[in-house]
């Protein structure tokens, strides 16, 4: 069950007109957070992000399940319940003892994923993967709205980059 300052954030970033993975970036950072905290583990930083993704489209955030052949047809079929479960008005209240065996299982996985290593390889092999063109529009997104003191920080921070620091 997400934290009601996670669904609050999500919802708030709605009203924004913010895309629905932004939306649902709200839940995987909660995810990686309790990871790191030590509530639970994961057996990878792509396990933390699934059960985020799942987290979201359960609280009713309009994220769509992968295309065919994106992801598994498991994986795809998971995600078609999950946003079902979330687009239809609250049914019941979850089976605690499932949780609880959820939440289990998950206490006996690592906290390795959540690592700044794991964190930065997951986002190096997503962007590759994304293809220059989409990253080079995301770039040129982020310009148009990150304002004057957030392109200053952002260049001094290539420029660091570039240095070697």
């Amino acid at each position: 069950m997400p934290e009601k300052e996670v669904v609050e954030r999500a919802r708030k970033d709605a009203r924004e007109g913010k895309a629905p993975s932004t939306q649902a970036g709200e839940f995987v950072h909660e995810e990686i957070e309790h990871v790191k905290e030590g509530k639970h583990g994961a057996r990878s930083t792509k396990q933390a992000i699934a059960i985020g993704l799942s987290k979201a489209r359960r609280a009713g955030v309009k994220l769509p399940a992968p295309k065919e052949g994106a992801a598994s047809k498991r994986t795809r079929k998971q995600a078609q319940r999950d946003y079902a479960k979330g687009q239809t008005s609250p049914g019941r209240k979850p089976s605690a003892k499932r949780s609880r065996a959820t939440e289990n299982a998950l206490k006996r996985e690592g906290r390795g994923a959540a690592s700044h290593e794991a964190l930065s390889r997951q986002a190096k092999t997503s962007a590759t993967k994304r293809g220059s063109a989409s990253r080079k529009n995301a770039a040129r997104k982020a310009v148009r709205t990150k304002g004057h003191a957030g392109l200053r920080s952002a260049g001094r921070k290539a420029a660091r980059t570039r240095r070697g620091r």
